[in-house]
């Protein structure tokens, strides 16, 4: 389990909400899945800034600690494909 307000990267890509494998989020809750399915997580999505410019719902599954062995980049959130 993670801990609320760590920072976390994605596993996956997410499409609808134009994020990449990679992309680093905060989590910030959890959500129950409605019918027992694969619990939540409620991540908010920052600008290299800091200014938040999302907040999203994606399984547990799909996100991952951040590594010591791990830097941040930057991309533009248009160049999602």
């Amino acid at each position: 389990m993670f801990n609320l307000y760590q920072r976390v990267s994605l596993n996956c890509d997410f499409l609808e909400y134009q994020l990449q494998k990679a992309d680093v989020a905060t989590l910030i809750d959890y959500v129950s899945h409605h019918s027992n399915g694969e619990e939540g997580s409620i991540l908010e999505i920052f600008s290299a800034t800091g200014e938040s410019i999302a907040v999203v719902i994606v399984p547990i599954s799909a996100i991952q600690p951040l590594r010591n062995d791990q830097i941040l980049s930057v991309r533009r959130l248009a160049e999602v494909s």
